[in-house]
């Protein structure tokens, strides 16, 4: 492999050989690696292996995209231009036009695991049946269906959706190059026929000040967490309501604030168990138990 410049906005080492390439990023929070593989003229296939809490891969570059993500593991979020934020959990899907609108990309847990088909939508073919009989899929017609009304639109955990992806996790090496053909054409494929509904009941994105006000909790209790404090005392302290906060909080992290703590005590219970010579009833008081 040889080092080449980077075009996806990550600060490190990148290689290349003829069938894909490598990006890779470093910082305080952990690292990530992301794998491109072409496919199509215009279509390419980026997976993604994240252990830090910035993830900002800008796979658009000045380029007119659709990017469609799905979440294999962990948690991403997105952070619109217009304030708005974006979360997908395992099993999600999202379909997002032009990625420039996106401000920043974050792993709330830093842990996400997911792959995306990038669509150049001035290189990809204006249809599908140029390259096989009967796949009759305009990727502009894609992009008008999912993306019309907002710069995206996201789709719950779907037998189907998994399906297809879950194949595209485990790619014999040997036969790649042509797997992942036939799978962007199957993807794309049931997404033309799908009939989609636009967004479910439950709440996907949220405010800035919400998002701010879940962030700001999450260190609030990770400094304190010899104490016991409520639901309510924290909201106070924020300046927004039990609910909103719940709300919020669970929509970022993907958990409940009484699950998202009693984990992270568990965690940090276990590391001193571990790594010092501290007694247990010295680490339940380092705790809060």
């Amino acid at each position: 492999m040889q080092k080449i410049d980077n075009p996806y906005g990550m600060i490190q080492t990148v290689e290349h050989c003829e069938s894909f390439s490598i990006y890779r990023s470093q910082d305080s929070t952990g690292d990530c690696e992301v794998t491109v593989y072409p496919v199509f003229s215009g279509i390419e296939l980026v997976y993604y292996d994240v252990h830090m809490q910035s993830c900002d891969i800008n796979l658009a570059k000045g380029r007119e995209m659709l990017i469609i993500t799905h979440c294999q593991e962990g948690r991403i979020e997105f952070e619109y231009k217009n304030g708005e934020y974006l979360y997908l959990a395992s099993g999600d899907l999202s379909i997002q036009k032009n990625t420039e609108n996106i401000r920043h990309r974050y792993c709330p847990l830093s842990h996400y695991h997911g792959v995306s088909v990038a669509i150049d939508m001035n290189r990809v073919p204006r249809c599908f049946s140029c390259i096989l009989d009967d796949v009759f899929v305009s990727p502009e017609e894609l992009e008008m269906k999912f993306c019309s009304e907002k710069p995206y639109s996201i789709m719950r955990e779907n037998i189907s959706i998994e399906h297809i992806f879950s194949e595209l996790y485990s790619v014999p090496e040997n036969i790649r190059k042509g797997y992942h053909k036939v799978k962007v054409l199957e993807l794309l494929l049931f997404l033309s026929g799908l009939e989609y509904k636009g967004e479910s009941e439950e709440r996907r994105y949220f405010s800035r000040s919400q998002v701010t006000a879940a962030k700001e909790a999450k260190k609030y209790l990770l400094a304190h967490l010899d104490e016991h404090i409520t639901i309510t005392e924290l909201a106070d302290m924020l300046g927004i309501s039990s609910t909103s906060l719940k709300i919020c909080f669970k929509g970022v992290y993907g958990d409940t604030i009484n699950g998202y703590i009693t984990n992270c005590k568990m965690q940090k219970a276990a590391s001193l168990l571990k790594n010092t010579d501290k007694s247990v009833l010295e680490i339940a008081g380092i705790v809060g138990y």
